[in-house]
């Protein structure tokens, strides 16, 4: 997978910038990060209740293996 070089990285900030202007451009980069910002906290939320079920499951799995040796 190539990676994004200097070139290629103006090159998208100098569309952008012609594309949306210089009124619009800090709006964008506003929601941007928002969006980002959202998606991480969804993204640490889902993988906390996956390894809370996952930590529930092995503790009811020794409960029944204690169960089962008494």
């Amino acid at each position: 997978m190539p990676h994004i070089g200097a070139p290629e990285l103006i090159l998208v900030l100098a569309l952008a910038l012609i594309i949306f202007g210089p009124g619009k451009l800090p709006d964008l980069g506003k929601a941007v990060g928002k969006t980002i910002k959202e998606f991480r906290r969804s993204s640490n939320e889902i993988m906390n209740d996956v390894e809370t079920v996952a930590s529930g499951d092995k503790k009811e799995e020794q409960q029944l293996i204690k169960a089962a040796k008494s």
